[in-house]
């Protein structure tokens, strides 16, 4: 069990092992992500189930992550479980319009944002293991 001065740094870890995987996923097979958007913005039932996993996940990392304004990487982790909660909301509320940005924002640079998963995927992955 981690000690509660390492959660922020274990938090960081699994999301940037989340990033590289995704991003490596990506890289090898070109396309995933813009169709994994197509198939999740026609399942409403999906994006119901989506969105209320989002909240739960996003509302216990912000929960569990202590708020240290000197320690940037406890900031960072908690202002991302923010977000997910946040996010999770908006699919629930808005989910077709959401989805229709997200859509528009990944357009034909999904290789640009591919690359921009896995190098986050990896600082996070260093910085958590700096700390661990």
């Amino acid at each position: 069990m981690a000690d509660a001065i390492d959660i922020p740094a274990w938090i960081a870890l699994f999301f940037g092992l989340y990033a590289l995987s995704a991003a490596i996923g990506e890289l090898r097979m070109p396309g995933g992500w813009a169709a994994l958007l197509a198939h999740f913005e026609r399942d409403i039932g999906l994006r119901f189930l989506s969105g209320i996993v989002c909240i739960a996940l996003g509302a216990a990392i912000y929960l569990v992550s202590p708020w240290r304004p000197d320690d940037w990487l406890a900031v960072l982790v908690t202002v991302l479980g923010g977000w997910i909660a946040i996010e999770g909301a908006l699919i629930l509320a808005f989910g077709d319009s959401f989805l229709a940005i997200a859509r528009r924002l990944m357009g034909a640079a999904n290789k640009l944002w591919a690359w921009l998963s896995l190098l986050i995927g990896v600082v996070l992955i260093a910085a958590a293991l700096i700390r661990l």
